[in-house]
């Protein structure tokens, strides 16, 4: 799609009405009827069906005594991603004998609605399944059979996929979640974080990559995660219900999603796992889009994104502590396994306590532009400090301009070392309004050798000031990100926008 403008028209989409309330709630006013339409796709297509918020547990429940776990009805997917066409198959466990019905809806933006349904089973006999003895590094594999299998269409559009499990006898419901890939050639690739998801992953009581058995924020090698496993409702800064079985993509992450598929932006997904498996399929996009809590890399996703990056594909780090720890991908386990702070290819890194990652040798620097760093958490306005850069345009900031609480709540500092490297926005972090806590964040962009780009936001709340989709609970820590801003909107409407034209100026995929 050769249009600088990328933006498409919202009365196509029936959804003139939703985005200027979006843009009041933030104190501006839209800016749609200034931009022309751009040609259609198949996400602008895909967005014209019906939706449904009926996507949205409606009755979910957890376990006090886990504090994580939903054992009326529970399950996994039997892998994380899959190609349209293929057969994914559904492993569920419910407290007692009885049926459950599985709904399957693709996340979108849908007229507001949020998501679509795209299959319903007829109820299911079900039955309780054991959870497993940890194994080695408390590893949790559970293994269970499936319970119910779906072959998907092979025209269906790569998307962020949720199976709603509501079981019969009481209709307790919860989620399973997996991403549809089409492999098409796209403007945009969104890479989902679930090696981050999976990493905080406490089910079914304390079996995360940070707990050791002793430690509730262990840092280092004792602890393994396998994703033939339930997510857990994450409960780390906040209180999610809806995050019961879905990772933390509806934390960080749906927000983007949601405001990208408005906007009509032609964007394909991947999972962490696929960017690990198969990171030559990067050389299918104009810009690989990073977003929200993207922490867990392994060194053949860091290869990767780096090749592509020589190749003239732009990077959007919309993240925030992101290529951090270095993880190692078991394929017979499905699991992960920690190995240290993110370091040079083939190395171990160290294992130093998360309060001196300061002292690290800044590796992700050279990706990302900036890198984790002492004290790692805190937040902070998003100040502007090149009011004169494209970035910026049409956003109004001036110097010293802040964007109320975008920062937070892991971020990135210490600026590297990159030729043409330019700070966009800086300034101290806080641990509560008003009292600092010694950290210092840095958004950067610098120049790829294709001319191509490498922004980084600093911040895992970039998408809280896109958009607020159904049943987005905003955190409330730190400073507290404030909502939709068409400032935040405009930049990054700004980068999405000049990475699509300059790789096609450069001749990049046609």
């Amino acid at each position: 799609m050769a249009a600088t403008n990328r933006r498409k028209s919202l009365i196509q989409m029936g959804a003139i009405a939703a985005l200027p309330s979006m843009m009041e709630a933030a104190g501006g006013s839209s800016p749609s009827d200034a931009l022309a339409p751009t040609p259609s796709n198949r996400i602008v297509e895909e967005n014209k069906l019906p939706g449904t918020n009926s996507w949205m547990l409606t009755n979910s429940r957890i376990d006090p005594s886990t504090k994580y776990r939903c054992p009326w009805i529970e399950g996994y997917c039997g892998h994380p991603s899959v190609d349209a066409g293929q057969e994914i198959a559904f492993h569920w466990s419910t407290l007692q004998s009885t049926e459950v019905v599985l709904e399957i809806f693709r996340l979108g933006y849908y007229q507001g609605t949020g998501g679509r349904l795209v299959h319903r089973s007829l109820p299911i006999p079900s039955m309780p399944q054991p959870v497993p003895a940890p194994g080695q590094r408390r590893l949790i594999d559970c293994q269970w059979p499936a319970m119910y299998r779906w072959q998907i269409p092979k025209d269906a559009l790569s998307g962020v996929y949720l199976g709603k499990m509501t079981e019969q006898s009481e209709g307790v419901d919860s989620y399973t979640i997996f991403i549809v890939r089409d492999n098409r050639q796209v403007d945009l690739l969104f890479q989902c974080s679930d090696h981050t998801w999976q990493a905080y992953n406490r089910w079914p009581s304390q079996f995360s990559l940070y707990d050791d058995g002793v430690n509730q924020w262990h840092w280092g090698d004792k602890s393994e995660v396998s994703f033939r496993r339930p997510y857990g409702r994450y409960c780390q800064i906040f209180d999610a219900p809806l995050s019961t079985g879905s990772g933390e993509f509806l934390l960080w992450e749906f927000p983007f999603s949601f405001w990208l598929e408005a906007e009509g932006y032609d964007v394909s997904y991947q999972s962490n796992t696929d960017t690990h498996r198969q990171p030559e399929t990067l050389s299918r996009c104009r810009a690989l889009l990073s977003v929200g809590h993207d922490e867990y890399w392994t060194d053949a996703m860091y290869a990767g994104v780096q090749k592509a990056i020589e190749q003239g594909v732009s990077v959007g780090f919309f993240s925030g502590n992101a290529v951090c720890g270095k993880v190692e991908w078991n394929p017979q386990s499905q699991s992960l396994h920690r190995i240290g702070v993110f370091g040079p290819p083939g190395g171990t890194g160290e294992f130093e306590s998360m309060s001196q990652l300061k002292h690290e040798p800044p590796y992700a620097n050279a990706l990302i532009g900036a890198h984790s760093t002492g004290p790692v958490t805190g937040g902070a306005d998003w100040i502007c400090r090149i009011p004169e850069h494209w970035v910026m345009e049409g956003t109004g900031m001036r110097q010293g301009d802040g964007i109320p609480g975008l920062i937070g709540w892991e971020w990135h500092g210490d600026p590297a070392s990159i030729q043409g490297l330019e700070i966009l926005a800086s300034g101290p972090t806080q641990s509560a309004p008003g009292q600092l806590n010694g950290g210092q964040y840095t958004s950067t962009l610098y120049p790829g050798p294709r001319g191509n780009w490498v922004f980084n936001a600093s911040t895992i709340w970039w998408a809280d000031g896109l958009s607020q989709p159904p049943g987005y609970v905003r955190p409330s820590v730190y400073t507290t990100p404030k909502g939709p801003d068409p400032r935040v909107q405009r930049i990054t409407r700004n980068l999405l926008d000049r990475m699509i034209r300059d790789n096609i100026q450069a001749g990049g995929r046609s």
